[in-house]
C-alpha cells in the first residue's frame, strides 16, 4: 500500500470513532416445559418479540438441551452507551412480564470499542 494511502486514511479518521456493544444474557426456568418441543415454541416465542418489537440481535445461547431451561443473548449496537442500556434495560423488562417462563438470572455489560484499540493516528 502507498504511503499516501495510508496517511489519508489517518487523516480521515480526525475525530475518535467510538462504538459500543450492549450485551444481555437472560436465563429462564420454563416450568410448565415437558418436552424440548414445548420449550421451544417457548423459546421461539419470546426470540421472536423481542427481535421484531426492539431490533435487535438474539439468540439461544446455551443449555439447549436441558428441558426447563433456556439463556439467550442479546446484543445491541450504538453510537450512545446510554442507548445500548436503554434498550437492554427493555428487552429484561419484557423478560421478566414473560407468562410461559421465568427469569431467573440476567447479566448486562457495554463494551466500548474505539480507536484507541488501533493506536493514535500516527500510528503508534
Amino acid at each position: 500500500m502507498s504511503s499516501s494511502a495510508t496517511t489519508s486514511r489517518r487523516s480521515s479518521r480526525s475525530c475518535e470513532l467510538v462504538v459500543f456493544v450492549g450485551v444481555l444474557r437472560l436465563t429462564f426456568h420454563v416450568p410448565h416445559a415437558r418436552s424440548l418441543k414445548d420449550k421451544r415454541r417457548v423459546v421461539q416465542k419470546f426470540r421472536d418479540r423481542v427481535r421484531a418489537r426492539f431490533g435487535v440481535s438474539i439468540a439461544e445461547v446455551a443449555e439447549q438441551d436441558m428441558l426447563q431451561r433456556a439463556v439467550f443473548g442479546v446484543t445491541v449496537v450504538s453510537g450512545d452507551a446510554a442507548v445500548c442500556d436503554s434498550v437492554l434495560e427493555q428487552v429484561a423488562h419484557v423478560a421478566a412480564t414473560q407468562e410461559d417462563a421465568v427469569l431467573t438470572d440476567r447479566a448486562t455489560e457495554v463494551i466500548t470499542i474505539g480507536d484507541d484499540l488501533y493506536g493514535d493516528q500516527d500510528g503508534r
